[in-house]
């Protein structure tokens, strides 16, 4: 079974996890049939784990969000280095910065940022970036790291200025529904001047559900049919290539097996 690709969910987030496998499901009925799904810490990693070994479409990502990076205990990063190296974890994060919230010093966020991205080079993951508010600081550290495999920056929200500067390092774009909402015009530019070869699309669910449904909580995978439809029309291309063209895209940059079904 061949379809979309949600390339960031949060399948064990505590709005999905009580209902992940009707989620699913739910997806599956709707056209969505893999999930990059994203562990945010060691604890979150444990259920992504089994999450996983029940639902084959399940592919496993997992590392310390930024909000997170306050409250590592000793030894984390064994723990992470350990879980980064098994075969069936695809990638390291989602890590970063984020200076919006600022729910963990910045010093903290920067350490834990950087042992992380030593970690992906160590067991060669690509890696997953979270970035709020904190571009040049997150630019400036990946410079830092030249051998990584792989950079994402999932749920990308910025400037042209900033997607072009992101791209010229030649590291990727992933986009969610809020391509779809009104005020989203600038956003639409960049999916447009997106390389063919480097186009992702997430829902972030259970956060950002996409027009129509922006009032509805929590998002869910089966929502990204509507962000695919929209990028879809700005590219000028049928549902269907947007399809095939984001889940080659999608599987090529975390190594994905050919087919996932639940």
């Amino acid at each position: 079974m061949s379809g979309l690709i949600d390339s960031h969910c949060h399948l064990t987030s505590e709005a999905l996890w009580p209902q992940a496998d009707e989620v699913i499901a739910r997806a599956t009925a709707a056209g969505v049939t893999e999930f990059v799904t994203i562990a945010t810490d060691l604890e979150d990693a444990e259920r992504v784990s089994q999450l996983a070994a029940r639902h084959s479409c399940v592919h496993m990502v997992c590392g310390i969000h930024p909000h997170e990076a306050g409250k590592v205990a000793d030894g984390w990063d064994r723990a992470l280095s350990d879980l980064a190296a098994r075969t069936d974890v695809y990638a390291v994060g989602e890590m970063g910065l984020d200076y919006h919230y600022d729910y963990a010093d910045r010093p903290s966020q920067l350490r834990v940022f950087r042992r992380q991205l030593e970690i992906a080079t160590e067991v060669n993951k690509p890696v997953v970036i979270h970035c709020r508010e904190a571009h040049n600081d997150v630019i400036g550290v990946l410079h830092d790291f030249p051998g990584l495999r792989g950079v994402v920056f999932h749920c990308f929200t910025g400037t042209l200025i900033e997607a072009r500067d992101i791209l010229d390092q030649g590291y990727w774009l992933s986009l969610t529904g809020v391509l779809t909402f009104k005020r989203s015009d600038e956003l639409r530019e960049v999916a447009w001047l997106l390389p063919v070869n480097q186009m992702m699309i997430e829902t972030d669910s259970p956060y950002l559900s996409p027009e129509p449904l922006r009032s509805v909580r929590p998002n869910e995978p089966a929502h990204l049919v509507h962000t695919a439809s929209c990028l879809a029309r700005i590219r000028g291309i049928t549902v269907e290539g947007l399809t095939a063209l984001t889940r080659s895209n999608t599987q090529r940059f975390f190594g994905l097996p050919e087919r996932g079904t639940p």
